[in-house]
């Protein structure tokens, strides 16, 4: 099994906040959940006001192997949080380990 970590910093574009644009981008996140199979887990969180963040948005999910996580990696939904992304990111961090 491969977990998946992505953490996105934002800047406020596209007619958003920044604030907003965590929000938009986590509706987009979890509309991948049922994208390709082997997907086993899929939690998106966005940083709590108040707390010390240094990203806004993070991502953690389960594939069943590296097959998986590849085919998620081109398919359409993952694609269109991608396009949605590139005027807003303002950082990525990732990491994808087996566990």
């Amino acid at each position: 099994m491969i977990r998946h970590i992505v953490m996105w910093k934002l800047r406020e574009g596209e007619g958003r906040t920044r604030e907003q644009n965590a929000s938009v981008l986590k509706e987009k996140l979890e509309a991948c959940r049922d994208a390709v199979p082997g997907i086993v887990h899929l939690e998106v969180g966005i940083a709590t006001p108040g707390l010390d963040s240094t990203y806004d948005v993070v991502l953690v999910s389960d594939f069943t192997d590296k097959a998986a996580l590849d085919a998620y990696q081109v398919h359409p939904t993952h694609l269109d949080v991608k396009a949605f992304l590139a005027p807003i990111r303002e950082a990525r961090q990732a990491v994808d380990y087996e566990l």
